[in-house]
């Protein structure tokens, strides 16, 4: 079936020019005074991707930063609406996802995706969509399962047990850990804003944000 959708979305794809910015990503970048990239949070459902993923980015703009959070559950409400969690919609899923961060990247942007993106292939995927090796920047969010569902916010887990929920990553369906992640927070041992601040002291150590940020804290 996998196969079958991609030679449809090829179908679909002929006859179509790229037209390329007038303004450059170059001179994007030099505007908003920080590098573009893909920051791909990735871990099981319930191990703090999306409240990682919203801390990061209220850092980010407090700091005066370009940024945005493509959450998984807000994807599925609109653009990827039409899916649900088999394994191959789980690939639309993120190769929809994918395009679209490739997109803010190239504007300049700080994109950070929240989504459990369960297998490696597609996540490589996405790493083979950007246009820079740095573009692309694999945090795993490492939590054990029986702390997620201890946590279970969502009572999510406890539907997958009772059958309620077919193909739930961690329940009956796999979760393929990265095998070279560039970051890995461990949220079942520190606090979010610990979390946080590895994420941070990474983009900083590796030249994406200034080592001095170029706003005051808002509200500071």
């Amino acid at each position: 079936m996998s196969d079958q959708k991609d030679s449809a979305e090829r179908k679909r794809s002929e006859n179509v020019t790229w037209h390329d910015s007038a303004v450059t990503r170059e001179a994007r970048e030099e505007r908003r005074g920080h590098r573009g990239a893909v920051l791909w949070f990735t871990g099981l459902s319930a191990s703090g991707k999306s409240t990682l993923a919203v801390e990061v980015e209220k850092r980010l703009f407090a700091h005066g930063y370009f940024s945005y959070v493509l959450d998984g559950d807000n994807i599925r409400h609109g653009l990827n609406g039409d899916l649900g969690f088999t394994p191959d919609d789980r690939m639309e899923n993120i190769r929809r996802v994918g395009e679209v961060a490739k997109l803010f990247a190239e504007s300049g942007a700080l994109v950070l995706t929240a989504f459990i993106s369960p297998y490696r292939r597609d996540r490589d995927r996405v790493r083979s969509l950007v246009n820079r090796p740095t573009d692309f920047v694999e945090i795993h969010v490492s939590c054990p399962v029986e702390v997620c569902e201890a946590r279970d916010p969502k009572g999510l887990y406890k539907k997958a047990r009772a059958g309620e929920i077919p193909n739930f990553t961690g329940i009956d369906a796999p979760y393929e850990l990265p095998e070279v992640a560039e970051l890995t927070v461990e949220t079942n041992i520190h606090d979010v804003d610990a979390c946080a601040e590895q994420v941070m002291e990474f983009l900083r150590d590796n030249g994406y944000i200034s080592n001095e940020p170029r706003l005051h804290a808002v509200g500071g």
